[in-house]
């Protein structure tokens, strides 16, 4: 793997102009999928990362580890991309990079996309696979964690609602910017330094179709919270997402829930990506790591 010594504000300056031509509205989802892609095809990932393609619950998952393969403890992420963009590819520097610090296998969701499969095919994916590791291979919830980024930030909250209410919550959660609330329209600016609010309010619309936007499967902000397990949340407070984060933050606590939440000053929306770029990407995977570790119990 490169050394992670690219110094900050060269990766910045570099990642800028790129997610100003992926993300722009008025290109096709398909044109900005193959874009991104494109772009993630230029970043390394662990050494002894291995990716594996299989089937769970019947939605198609990339299985991700780093050393040894058998592994007792799954992370579940869901990838983000605004619901309409982003799969197990785009993401391999962040999964890997979680699967070598946590020590366990990394169970990647190839979600159905909006607009074509809008809400709620990819939430209902992502269900399919957590019942799928529990019933058909036998992990228990208390080894399982859900992490995601963004959209994908926004759907952990969502599935993990679904498990807790089924009584089969994992053990924790990890949430890197999540996008809790797609229908919000009171982003306080319209761009920070990769997502501009044209592309994402309409993801946001082509993912929500004929649905309520206060449907809480689409938007958990606005659904009950009680009962969730432990969550780490990270975000950065240049992003777009920050106030609507920050406030998600304050009914997580209201609502009892366990939790630790962490701002960043430097880093941009889902910086974590460039974690097997640059240092301070990096240690932000090891914190989530440590977290989601603490919280996993190994079935012996």
């Amino acid at each position: 793997m490169r050394p992670t010594t690219i110094p900050l504000p060269v990766v910045a300056a570099t990642l800028r102009p790129i997610y100003r031509v992926m993300l722009n509205p008025r290109f096709s989802f398909r044109t900005q999928r193959a874009l991104m892609q494109l772009s993630a095809k230029s970043q390394p990932v662990p050494d002894g990362s291995v990716f594996r393609q299989q089937s769970i619950g019947g939605v198609p998952v990339e299985r991700v580890t780093v050393g040894a393969t058998e592994r007792k403890t799954v992370v579940l992420y869901l990838h983000g991309g605004a619901f309409t963009m982003g799969s197990p590819f785009t993401h391999r520097p962040l999964t890997a990079s979680l699967a070598k610090y946590t020590g366990s296998v990394v169970i990647v969701p190839d979600y159905r996309l909006a607009p074509e499969h809008p809400f709620p095919a990819g939430l209902d994916d992502a269900a399919a696979v957590y019942d799928s590791l529990v019933d058909d291979l036998g992990i228990t919830p208390d080894s399982i964690v859900i992490a995601g980024d963004s959209a994908g930030g926004g759907m952990t909250v969502a599935l993990a609602r679904r498990m807790v209410d089924k009584g089969r919550g994992p053990a924790a959660l990890a949430l890197i910017s999540p996008w809790v609330d797609p229908g919000d329209r009171d982003a306080p600016f319209d761009r920070d330094l990769l997502v501009n609010t044209g592309w994402s309010y309409t993801s946001a619309d082509a993912y929500l179709g004929s649905g309520d936007r206060f449907d809480p499967g689409f938007a958990p902000s606005h659904g009950p919270l009680e009962g969730l397990p432990p969550t780490v949340m990270h975000i950065g407070t240049t992003e777009v997402l920050y106030e609507q984060v920050r406030a998600f933050g304050e009914k997580l606590r209201v609502a009892g829930v366990d939790l630790t939440y962490v701002e960043y000053d430097k880093l941009w929306h889902v910086a974590h990506l460039q974690a097997t770029l640059m240092k301070e990407a990096d240690d932000a995977v090891k914190h989530l790591a440590s977290f989601l570790v603490d919280h996993l119990q190994t079935v012996q």
